[in-house]
């Protein structure tokens, strides 16, 4: 086996990625493994943008957000011809393992190298917490934190002026962010891919909040559902005669310095996955699932859907209304 192994990150990025990079690191050398660092991603195997981890300042970066190694998406790495050429120059400088740190993407990326004969090993890094089998992604508890962060704020003006704010938060197809946000900010509306309300329910919904006497109504939004998210609040506002405006919390949520959840998560995870690949394993995915660090076989993962929590999304409207 060589010793030689590869660190990458890829997709979106998010707080606790160079955690999870500098644990990868000092634990492989704590192995008497030789870690590479892989820039920008997929892409930069292909452009050879690898760089030993000895010459790279990895021990200051765990608590700096973003990734300091880069990443990217490269949809070009679907194609077959892109993959063995990866294993090529992989294999060219000795490298027969990496680790990967991504969203659902890089999984799939990573299980093509597996099947090329890679010794692949995954970690979830994403604010969408949108893999299957983790109940935690790397990042996640860090972007939940810039939301509520954003929406106390934006409670705080609302109340003052007697404001409904509607207020888009990433996620993809994935709900948890929009839901555990509304579950922290007591959001009076939450709207989500399993439980989409129109302007008329909506409306109808801020109006019953302002008749019991509350101050301010927050609706939160899962990205994806709405085509047009100020032309939402303005219909709503034209229904209700209720000042309304939107705001959409954007990539700030990938950034800021992470959590120490997710630092420590993070850190969890690398020091898991080296211990895979000290023996020898491959294809797995490393998860926090009921309060343990498990594994899971890579092909499994990606091959579920995301899950729905429609049960609770009804559950907190129905509680937050009162």
């Amino acid at each position: 086996m060589s010793k030689k192994i590869g660190i990458l990150t890829s997709g979106g990025d998010a707080p606790g990625m160079n955690s999870a990079i500098s644990f990868l690191a000092k634990s492989a050398l704590s192995l008497g493994f030789e870690p590479y660092l892989i820039f920008d991603g997929y892409s930069g195997i292909i452009a050879r943008k690898i760089l030993p981890a000895k010459n790279f300042p990895y021990n200051g970066i765990s608590s700096f957000g973003g990734t300091a190694i880069g990443s990217s998406r490269f949809p070009e790495f679907k194609k077959e011809e892109v993959q063995n050429k990866a294993v090529e120059i992989l294999s060219e400088i000795g490298i027969s393992s990496l680790v990967v740190v991504g969203g659902d993407g890089t999984y799939n990326g990573g299980y093509k190298l597996h099947l090329k004969g890679i010794k692949v090993i995954a970690l979830p890094g994403t604010i969408d917490n949108d893999i299957q089998f983790t109940d935690y992604t790397i990042g996640f508890d860090t972007a939940l934190n810039t939301i509520v962060e954003t929406i106390d704020k934006l409670r705080d003006t609302a109340n003052s002026h007697r404001r409904c704010f509607v207020v888009e938060v990433m996620g993809r197809h994935c709900q948890d962010l929009a839901l555990y946000s509304a579950i922290a900010t007591g959001s009076e509306i939450l709207i989500t891919n399993t439980n989409i309300l129109t302007p008329e329910e909506v409306s109808q919904r801020v109006l019953e909040q302002f008749a019991k006497g509350k101050p301010s109504v927050i609706v939160t939004i899962t990205e994806n559902i709405l085509p047009n998210l100020k032309e939402f609040a303005a219909k709503i506002e034209e229904l209700t005669k209720i000042s309304t405006r939107s705001l959409e919390v954007g990539h700030t949520q990938r950034g800021g310095r992470p959590s120490a959840f997710d630092r420590i998560l993070a850190a969890k995870m690398a020091m898991k996955a080296m211990e895979l690949i000290n023996q020898d394993k491959s294809g797995l995915a490393i998860s926090y699932l009921d309060g343990k660090i498990q594994t899971f076989d890579i092909a499994k993962v990606v091959s579920k859907p995301v899950r729905k929590t429609n049960d609770l999304v009804l559950e907190i409207n129905k509680i937050n209304q009162n």
